[in-house]
């Protein structure tokens, strides 16, 4: 059993997810060229991954989580295992190495023992990018309920202060309150790099803030501040998101607004919608009419190319041709710039540039082949299994953050279709928050 201090609200493991948390909003908020303040994030990961671990392994906790922990482990080793060397033999028979063996050849080089990765310092980049996800999701099985929902908590705060952060960054009309380099400067960022990301966040936080406020409409004697606040926080997400004006923040609102709200009714007892339920609902639509009368036209004008075509739609056929190239064991984790730039038209260079697919399912099957492409299948199966189990379960409070954290994935698997969610540490973070969440839905419901 657990043993005392686990009990206790805060104890090493919490508070070392919590500082995580925290680093990853303020250092992770971008996937390249600052390396410094990445590291930090790793290297502040590296205590929860040992105090998490050591729980799990002591309370025999892991049992219960073979499968995702399984999934966890080959996710990590597969980069790993594309840095271990080859001999020259086996790597010059890999498939698009003919022509890096024949570039050695005419300079009077002879192939050596290499790595199956093309980029090795990519792919061991993006080994250690796995640190601070993997730390986070092990700590997410061992804590207890109260402080996972503190965790959430402090998600949805980090959320608001983003909100805070880009409406001052909007108000300030230059390049100021911006804390990264590699920016779009006067956008609505917050602590990210990229305004798609913090509407992903805002997205996320979303669901758990109105699914934790309904939870209160179960018990008649429990404060409806919580309630109150899950409306007011709904609407200042669509206000938020006109003012981001991310067309992926803009399109995934109404998918994930609904399945928020069928979880906030599932959360308040599945009866018929009463004042609390309204309310939610009156203040999302207060919140888009206000929207519709004052900043429609902007957030119309985003989704108007008139005729520029998109960019990253183009070249998504050359990138699955590309890694039909590669296949059946890829090019390696995180060489997809690298590989692009070799294969990339000429009549396409210009004074832009195609450092991601802007389709994570694609990139991986470029740089993992076969094997990257079995482990998102693996980790569908456990998304659905594990999304079953929570919905098809009566409101609770574990259940309802469950719930909510099944649409925080979801929103990101959808993100990763067109973009790069995914490789900036804080939204790696929430989703091994959200993940380690879903996966408790695997066990049998205390409150039964």
């Amino acid at each position: 059993m657990p043993n005392k201090i686990w009990k206790g609200h805060w104890d090493a493991v919490a508070i070392a997810a919590a500082i995580l948390l925290a680093l990853s909003f303020v250092f992770g908020g971008a996937s390249r060229d600052h390396a410094l303040r990445l590291a930090l994030v790793e290297l502040a990961a590296l205590p929860l991954l040992v105090l998490g671990a050591g729980r799990l392994i002591r309370t025999g906790i892991w049992r219960e989580h073979r499968f995702a922990l399984g999934l966890l482990a080959a996710v990590i080793a597969l980069p790993l295992i594309q840095l271990i060397p080859l001999p020259p033999a086996v790597w010059g028979s890999l498939p698009g190495r003919d022509q890096m063996v024949l570039a050695l050849q005419l300079a009077g080089l002879e192939p050596g023992w290499s790595p199956l990765s093309l980029a090795p310092d990519h792919t061991w980049r993006s080994a250690l990018a796995l640190t601070p996800p993997a730390a986070f999701f092990i700590a997410m099985l061992s804590l207890s309920q109260p402080q996972r929902e503190t965790l959430v908590r402090f998600c949805i705060a980090g959320a608001i202060v983003g909100i805070v952060l880009g409406a001052a960054q909007l108000a300030s009309g230059g390049e100021r309150l911006y804390p990264w380099a590699t920016t779009d400067a006067g956008s609505v960022n917050g602590f990210f790099a990229n305004r798609n990301h913090l509407a992903s966040h805002l997205l996320i936080a979303l669901p758990f803030a109105i699914t934790l406020g309904a939870a209160t409409l179960r018990r008649r004697n429990q404060r409806t501040s919580a309630l109150w606040f899950g409306a007011l926080f709904a609407g200042l997400v669509v206000v938020a998101l006109a003012a981001i004006r991310s067309r992926a923040g803009i399109t995934l609102f109404a998918p994930v607004m609904m399945a928020s709200l069928l979880a906030t009714w599932i959360a308040a007892g599945r009866g018929r919608p009463g004042p609390g339920l309204l309310l939610v609902v009156g203040a999302v639509g207060a919140a888009l009419t206000a929207v519709a009368v004052l900043a429609l036209p902007p957030i119309l004008a985003r989704f108007d190319t008139e005729g520029v075509p998109e960019l990253r739609f183009e070249r998504w056929p050359l990138v699955a041709e590309t890694a039909q190239t590669y296949l059946p064991l890829g090019s390696g984790i995180g060489s997809f710039d690298p590989v692009y730039r070799s294969v990339e038209p000429l009549e396409e260079l210009d004074g832009s540039f195609f450092n991601q697919a802007h389709n994570e399912y694609l990139e991986t099957w470029l740089e993992a082949g076969w094997l990257g492409a079995g482990l998102i299948l693996a980790f569908l199966v456990w998304y659905a299994r594990r999304c079953w189990s929570a919905w098809k379960a009566p409101p609770s409070r574990e259940r309802d953050l469950q719930r909510a954290a099944s649409i925080g994935v979801g929103v990101l698997l959808l993100h990763s279709v067109g973009d790069y969610p995914l490789r900036t540490a804080a939204l790696a973070v929430v989703f091994a928050l959200c993940c380690g969440l879903l996966e408790l839905a695997g066990r049998p419901d205390p409150a039964r």
